[in-house]
């Protein structure tokens, strides 16, 4: 049966998560049915060698979300391309809220709000401004859980080559191009620990600063030594 949905995850030493993330995904109800597509871009593969076994697709490709992710569009069956990180859950009924907003065939790509899995403060306060730059650009960040059609997204040319901003590229394209960009009132929860790391204060600014720079023009490749 060709699945409904195809869930396409970039990973680079997931190997501690991935196992929940794949059983998270094969928890939720689809009534067309759902396949998983895990892209490693380590060459050895230390990822997918712990997630080969769970009844998922893998491949490896070189390294960067965007080319890891187009490697696993390229092997998707699915209608509908769900690109999730590997440290975010989505809701119990996020397949059939995604199926109820693409019926809208205006609708060329969505995402869902953003929780961040911390009981810190500090983070309601995160939650709350990317769930107000997200509906009011209409641009959503790859966290949160961006899907979009196959069809579209073969006609989009997939996500381009680029080290970073690749989410926000290809919303804008979609913008460029007259779709729809809807954003689901549910939320993803996604992992704390990139903030927590680096420090949320300097991630939280330096994520901002990074978006005001790419969408005035300084390029990607420039961008990225201060996203390391």
């Amino acid at each position: 049966m060709i699945p409904k949905f195809s869930f396409i995850i970039p990973v680079w030493n997931e190997g501690a998560i991935i196992t929940r993330t794949i059983e998270h995904i094969w928890c939720l109800h689809a009534s067309g049915g759902a396949e998983i597509i895990i892209v490693d871009g380590d060459p050895e593969g230390k990822t997918i060698d712990v997630a080969r076994h769970m009844g998922v697709k893998v491949a490896i490709s070189e390294k960067g979300r965007g080319n890891q992710m187009n490697r696993g569009a390229a092997l998707a069956a699915g209608e509908i391309l769900v690109f999730l990180h590997a440290d975010t859950t989505l809701p119990s009924d996020a397949l059939e809220l995604i199926e109820a907003t693409m019926r809208d065939t205006s609708c060329m790509g969505g995402a869902f709000d953003l929780v961040i899995d911390s009981e810190r403060p500090v983070f309601r306060v995160i939650e709350k401004a990317a769930s107000f730059r997200s509906r009011i650009t209409r641009i959503p960040y790859g966290d949160q859980a961006i899907f979009i059609r196959r069809t579209d997204f073969r006609d989009l040319g997939g996500f381009k080559n680029i080290p970073i901003m690749e989410d926000v590229e290809i919303m804008r394209r979609i913008k460029k191009w007259g779709g729809k960009i809807c954003i689901i009132d549910r939320a993803v929860r996604t992992s704390s620990r990139r903030w927590e790391r680096e420090g949320i204060i300097y991630t939280t600014l330096r994520n901002w600063l990074l978006l005001s720079l790419y969408l005035s023009g300084f390029k990607p490749e420039k961008l990225v030594r201060f996203y390391r």
